[in-house]
C-alpha cells in the first residue's frame, strides 16, 4: 500500500511477506554467499522489539553474516540494531540507508555501545537527525532518523541536527510542516552547520565522547530565555547587553534604536520613546520599506512567471517538479534578502499547493484552464438524522473557482445589498434587546408596559424576546395615543420589520446564489483569469513582504518586554507599598463598629 501511494507500480515491486529477523532474503544467485544488495534502503522497525530473536527454535547468533562483522548482537530486549545491521548488510556500497530508531541507540551501553562504536570505526554514520517527539500516533517518544553510507572518505564528518523544536501542534500530535522537512534535507545536502540547529562532528570528537551520540552533546540548543539583571531591578535601566538580542532592530534601523535610547549610568539605558511610537518609526524607516518594495516587485515577478504555467498544466506535466522548482525558487528569491525567513516563504507556496493547487492541477490537466473554470458539480450535503439521514443536493459549486469569490468579484452589488439588509437586520435586532432589558427592569415605564408580553419559560421566568400574539393582543386592547400603546406599537413594528428583513435577506441570498449557479457555466476567459488568479496569488505578495517586518517585530516585543521587565525599581515598589499602607490606614481609622 505504501508503495503504490509513492507512485511505484505493481510490476515494479517485489513483496515478500515474512518475518525481517528469522527468514533474511535470499542470496542473489549471481553473487553466491553474498547478501541481495539494494542502492537504498529504508526502514521503519518496531522501536526497542523486545521479540526480535524469538522467533525459530534456534535464535540468531553473532556468526549471522548480518551480524558478524560487528562482532556482537544487541540485547534481547532490544532490537533496534538488530533492524540496523540487518538494513546495512543489504546496503549496496554506492547506496544509503534511512533507519528510524528510539535516540537510546545514541547512547545506550554495552553489547549497543560495542555496535555503536563499531558504525564510528567503520566510518557507516553520515547523519543523525532528532525529530520532535509525539509524531506518532502509536508512541509519544522523540526518534531519530539515521543516515547510513558505506563509500564515505575517512575525514568526512557525521552531521547532526537537532530538529526536534520545528513543528506545528495538529490535535494530540505534532506534525512537521514542509518548510521543516526543507530545512532538514537543505542542512543535510549542504552539510552546513548552523547554530543551535546543526553540527559537523568529527571522527575524533566522537571519539573524545566515547562514542556516545547523544544530540546534546553536540548540538547546544540555544537558550531564548533573557536572564535576569539584578541591578537593572534594583536602580532600573535596561541592561546593555541585553541589546544584542536585537541583532535585527540593530542591523537594519540602527541609527533609530541609537536615537531612541539614553543612558542612565554605565551598561544601563532606558528608553525616550514609548515602544509603539518606536514601532511606527521602525516600520517606516526607509530601509525596511525600500526592503518591502524590492521584495514586493520580485514576488510579482514571480507570479507573472508562474501563474502562465499553471494555466498551461496538461496531463504531460510532471507536477511534483513544478510544485518543487515552485518553492525552491521562492527560498532562493527570499535568500537574497537579510534577515528574511526564506523557509517561512517556502511554506506559503507549499501550503498554495495543498490547498488549491494540487486538486485544481487535475481538473486542468484533464479539462484545459478555461474549460475547467466553467465546470460545475453538484454540492452534495447530509440531511435529517438517524434512519431520515440522506445525502441530497443542495445547489451546485463551481469545480475550481469557488462561489464565494464569484460573489465577492462579479456580484458586489448584490454582497452589498445583502450586507445592508444584515446590518439593517442587527440595528432592528439591537433595538428588540435594549426594549427586553427594560421591560425586565423594575421601576422603569417599559417595565410596567412591556413585562407582561415578554416570552416566558415554563417557571414564568421572563426570556430574552418578545411574544407576538401577546403583543398584538395588548396593543388590540390598549388605548389609542397612550404611552402603552406607543411602547407596544414600538415592539410591534419592530418585530415586524425584523421578519420582513430577515426574509428579505433570505430571498437576497437565494437569488445571488441562482444567478451564481448559472454563471458559473457562462464564465469568459478574462473573468476565468481574473477569479484564478484571485484564488491562488490573491494575498501571496502580501503574506510574502510581511517576511521582512516579522523579525522586526520580534524585536520590539522583546525590546518592551526588557522595558517592563524593569521600569519599576525597588525604590518605586517601597514607595508603592507605603502607599498601599497609607490607604490600607486610613480605611481602618473610618471604621465604625456598631
Amino acid at each position: 500500500m505504501n508503495l503504490l501511494l509513492h507512485d511505484v507500480r505493481p510490476e515494479n515491486m517485489t513483496i515478500r511477506n515474512g518475518n525481517t529477523m528469522a527468514s533474511d532474503w535470499p542470496e542473489d544467485p549471481s553473487r553466491p554467499g553474498e547478501g541481495v544488495q539494494f542502492d537504498a534502503v529504508v526502514m521503519n522497525p518496531p522501536y526497542s522489539d523486545k521479540s526480535w530473536n524469538k522467533h525459530e527454535d534456534k535464535p540468531l547468533k553473532v556468526s549471522d553474516p548480518r551480524f558478524s562483522e560487528f562482532g556482537a548482537l544487541p540485547p534481547e530486549s532490544k532490537g533496534d540494531f538488530a533492524y540496523l545491521m540487518h538494513g546495512l548488510y543489504h546496503l549496496g556500497q554506492q547506496g544509503t540507508m534511512g533507519i528510524v530508531l528510539p535516540h537510546g541507540v545514541l547512547f545506550r551501553g554495552d553489547t549497543e555501545g560495542e555496535i555503536r562504536q563499531r558504525l564510528i570505526e567503520k566510518n557507516y554514520l553520515d547523519a543523525i537527525i532528532g525529530l520532535p517527539s509525539n509524531l506518532f500516533t502509536n508512541t509519544g517518544i522523540p526518534v531519530a532518523v539515521l543516515i547510513l553510507k558505506k563509500n564515505r572518505k575517512l575525514t568526512d564528518p557525521v552531521l547532526i541536527i537537532d530538529a526536534s523544536r520545528d513543528f506545528i501542534k495538529v490535535g494530540k500530535n505534532n506534525v512537521l510542516r514542509e518548510r521543516d522537512t526543507a530545512k532538514i534535507v537543505d542542512t543535510y545536502v549542504n552539510k552546513q552547520e548552523l547554530r543551535g540547529y546543526s553540527h559537523l562532528a568529527s571522527r575524533q570528537e566522537i571519539i573524545d565522547n566515547d562514542f556516545n551520540l547523544n544530540i546534546p552533546r553536540y548540538v547546544e540548543a540555544i537558550d531564548e530565555e533573557i536572564p535576569e539583571d539584578v541591578d537593572g531591578h534594583l536602580l532600573g535601566g535596561i541592561p546593555e547587553r541585553n541589546l544584542d538580542r536585537l541583532s535585527v532592530l540593530s542591523s537594519t534601523t540602527k541609527q533609530l534604536l541609537a536615537d531612541s535610547l539614553e543612558q542612565i549610568r554605565p551598561g544601563y539605558v532606558k528608553l525616550r520613546v514609548s515602544v509603539d511610537d518606536l514601532k511606527k518609526r521602525a516600520l517606516s524607516d526607509e530601509n525596511i520599506t525600500g526592503e518591502q518594495a524590492r521584495l514586493s516587485e520580485t514576488v510579482k515577478t514571480y507570479i507573472d512567471k508562474y501563474y502562465p504555467q499553471l494555466k498551461q498544466i496538461n496531463n504531460d506535466t510532471n507536477l511534483a517538479k513544478l510544485k518543487l522548482v515552485m518553492v525552491e525558487d521562492i527560498k532562493q528569491i527570499l535568500s537574497q534578502f537579510a534577515n528574511v525567513d526564506q523557509y517561512a516563504g517556502y511554506q506559503i507556496v507549499a501550503d498554495l499547493w495543498q490547498n488549491s493547487l494540487e486538486e485544481d492541477a487535475e481538473l486542468i490537466a484533464a479539462n484545459g484552464f478555461y474549460e475547467a473554470g466553467r465546470i460545475r458539480k453538484p454540492n452534495m450535503v447530509e440531511k435529517g438524522s438517524g434512519a431520515k439521514k440522506r445525502t441530497v443536493q443542495d445547489g451546485w459549486l463551481g469545480a475550481i473557482v469557488p462561489n464565494d469569490l464569484i460573489a465577492d468579484v462579479l456580484y458586489q452589488g448584490d454582497k452589498a445589498k445583502i450586507n445592508e439588509l444584515e446590518q439593517k437586520a442587527t440595528d432592528i435586532e439591537s433595538e428588540l434587546s435594549e426594549l427586553v432589558e427594560a421591560a425586565k427592569t423594575e421601576d422603569t415605564p417599559e417595565y410596567d408596559v412591556l413585562f407582561d408580553v415578554l416570552k416566558k419559560n415554563d417557571d414564568d421566568e421572563p426570556q430574552n424576546s418578545f411574544e407576538s400574539k401577546k403583543v398584538k393582543a395588548a396593543l388590540k386592547e390598549s388605548e389609542k395615543g397612550s404611552n402603552e400603546a406607543n411602547y407596544l406599537k414600538q415592539v410591534n413594528n419592530l418585530m415586524s420589520a425584523k421578519t420582513k428583513t430577515n426574509r428579505e435577506i433570505k430571498n437576497a441570498k437565494a437569488d445571488l446564489q441562482e444567478a451564481i449557479y448559472a454563471r458559473i457555466e457562462q464564465l469568459t476567459d478574462e473573468e476565468i483569469d481574473q477569479l484564478m488568479q484571485e484564488k491562488w496569488f490573491g494575498g501571496f505578495e502580501e503574506k510574502m513582504v510581511k517576511l521582512v517586518t516579522q523579525p522586526l517585530l520580534a524585536d520590539l516585543q522583546t525590546l518592551e518586554m526588557l522595558n517592563d521587565r524593569y521600569a519599576d525599581t525597588l525604590d518605586d515598589i517601597d514607595s508603592q507599598i507605603s502607599q498601599a499602607e497609607s490607604e490600607l490606614n486610613s480605611l481602618i481609622q473610618d471604621l465604625v463598629v456598631k
